[in-house]
C-alpha cells in the first residue's frame, strides 16, 4: 500500500484536485454548495430541539399566566349556556300555558254553561289495586269533593274524591270504586258505569245493567248520563268495545273504552260548576 501511494501520489493529488474543481464548478452552475448542504443536515436535529424547546416553554408560558383570563371566559360562558336553557325552558312553559288557554278557550266555547280550573297531574297512584292521581289545585281554586275532571277535549278522565287547600285526589273512571250513570248517545239508552279491577288492568271499564233491548253496537259513543244530578250530562267517557251477556242469560254488559289517555294525561281541567 506504501509503496502504491509512493508511486501514484502525485495522481491522487491532481484527481483530488480536479474533483474539488468540479465541485465548485457544479456548485457555481447549479447553485448546490455541498458544504453548506452538510452543515444543514448535521444542524437539522438541533434546530428541531430548539424549536420543540421554544413550544414547550410558550405553553409553560400560556399556561401560567393565561390560567385566570381562560377561567373567567369559562365561567362566562357557562352562565351563558345556563342562562340559554333556563330561556328555553320559560319558552317550552309559556308554549304549554297558550296551549292550556286555547284548550281552555275551546271547552268554553263548546260548553259555555259549565265553569274550569285548569291543573296540573303531580303524582299518580302507586298501587295496582287503584287508579287515581293527585292535581295541584285543591279548595282554594274552588276544587270541590265531586268535580267531574276532563281533558283537553273534554273527555272525562275522574272524579275529585279528595280535595285538599292546595291539591286533590282524582279517582279515575278506571277504579274500581267509582260509579256514575251513563249513557249511550245512539241509542240514548242509560247504564252505570264503573271501574272494574280485571278491566282496569287492561285501560277498560265496564258499562253495566244494559237493557236486553239495547241494541249496542261496536264504536257506540258513550256519555255521562247526568242522572242524580251529582255530574253533569254528555260528558264523553269512550266507545263500546264489546258486549256481553251475563252468566244468568238475561243481563248483558259492555266494554268501555275510554276516550281519554288516562294514564298519560298530564295537564286537565276540573269543572267547578255545572252551571245548574
Amino acid at each position: 500500500m506504501k509503496q502504491f501511494f509512493r508511486h501514484n501520489g502525485g495522481l491522487l493529488l491532481i484527481a483530488a484536485a480536479l474533483l474539488a474543481a468540479v465541485l465548485a464548478i457544479g456548485a457555481q452552475i447549479l447553485g448546490f454548495d455541498p458544504f453548506t448542504s452538510a452543515l444543514e443536515v448535521l444542524a437539522t436535529p438541533f434546530r428541531a430541539a430548539s424549536a420543540a424547546v421554544a413550544n414547550w416553554t410558550q405553553a409553560q408560558y400560556d399556561r401560567a399566566f393565561r390560567y385566570d383570563e381562560l377561567a373567567v371566559e369559562n365561567e362566562a360562558l357557562r352562565r351563558q349556556v345556563a342562562q340559554l336553557e333556563q330561556d328555553a325552558i320559560a319558552g317550552q312553559d309559556a308554549q304549554r300555558e297558550n296551549e292550556r288557554l286555547r284548550d281552555l278557550l275551546g271547552l268554553r266555547e263548546e260548553r259555555p254553561e259549565l265553569q274550569y280550573q285548569d291543573a296540573a297531574v303531580v303524582r299518580r297512584a302507586s298501587s295496582n289495586w287503584t287508579a287515581d292521581f293527585t292535581i295541584d289545585r285543591g279548595s282554594a281554586g274552588g276544587v270541590e269533593v265531586n268535580d267531574c275532571v276532563i281533558d283537553q277535549y273534554g273527555h272525562l278522565v275522574g272524579v275529585v274524591t279528595e280535595a285538599g287547600p292546595n291539591s286533590s285526589r282524582v279517582t279515575t273512571i278506571l277504579d274500581p270504586t267509582l260509579e256514575l250513570g251513563g249513557r249511550v248517545a245512539r241509542t240514548d239508552e242509560d247504564a252505570i258505569l264503573e271501574g272494574d279491577f280485571t278491566l282496569m288492568q287492561e285501560g277498560l271499564l265496564r258499562l253495566s245493567f244494559v237493557s236486553e233491548q239495547a241494541k249496542l253496537v261496536t264504536g257506540d259513543q258513550v256519555t255521562t248520563s247526568g242522572l242524580g244530578g251529582v255530574y253533569p250530562p254528555g260528558l264523553v267517557v269512550g266507545t263500546v268495545r264489546t258486549l256481553y251477556v251475563e252468566e244468568d242469560g238475561v243481563s248483558r254488559y259492555a266494554q268501555v273504552e275510554p276516550a281519554a289517555d288516562i294514564a298519560g294525561t298530564q295537564y286537565v281541567y276540573v269543572i267547578v260548576d255545572y252551571g245548574e
